[in-house]
């Protein structure tokens, strides 16, 4: 699969240096080339190939197959401007997460993706720290990490999916794209948490324990 990615920061770092050690192409993009291209070369040390090469925005976002923005809130929708029309239709993992003390419930990340681009966006990889991203694979007390997704369109969602278990990692139906917000506001809610320094994960019962559900 060809990945680009909007950004040559610490997230596209982790996740594409995994997904090119699976096998898959990468193209990272920054504001500057120069800059990104010697983040694709340290990236395809570590990936053991050379599958990572660096572009600007819009050469990523025609680039890939699927496509992962992975820049700062505040600078998404200039990034997405410059993609011009190369994202409409295609697959769009949003990432973005707002700080603890600034997320806006009325204005998913998610959502205004789709409203700028015309993409296919789904909401996933927000709710871990860069470094989990970096572990070979994910797996806490014998259990590999889950990654719920928030989408609407079902081949978009098929090659996310793909792409969580590249990682090691189980992919979770979190339900729609109008559901992205309520991921928004998990991920801003327990970051606050960590910050604080409290175990986040602590605050859920397993399963088990969580009472009786019946599926549907």
């Amino acid at each position: 699969m060809r990945i680009g990615i909007l950004g040559a920061g610490g997230m596209a770092d982790a996740l594409g240096t995994q997904w090119a050690r699976a096998g898959h192409e990468v193209l990272i993009s920054g504001r500057d080339l120069g800059r990104s291209t010697g983040q694709a070369g340290k990236m395809n040390a570590r990936a053991g190939r050379a599958g990572v090469r660096a572009g600007s925005w819009a050469e990523a976002a025609a680039y890939g197959d699927v496509v992962m923005a992975a820049v700062r809130a505040e600078g998404l929708a200039g990034v997405l401007r410059a993609c011009g029309a190369e994202l409409r239709g295609k697959p769009v993992i949003d990432v973005t997460n707002a700080a603890p003390d600034e997320y806006d419930p009325t204005r998913p990340f998610a959502g205004l993706i789709g409203e700028l681009t015309g993409a296919h966006v789904v909401k996933a990889f927000n709710l871990c720290h860069v470094d989990v991203w970096r572990m070979t694979p994910p797996v806490f007390d014998g259990r590999p990490l889950a990654v719920p997704l928030c989408g609407d369109d079902a081949a978009a969602l098929e090659a996310v999916r793909t792409l969580v278990t590249d990682l090691g990692c189980t992919p979770v139906d979190g339900g729609g794209l109008g559901r992205a917000m309520l991921l928004e506001a998990t991920a801003s809610f327990m970051i606050g948490l960590w910050f604080g320094g409290a175990d986040a994960q602590a605050v859920l019962p397993p399963l088990a324990s969580s009472g009786e559900h019946r599926p549907g």
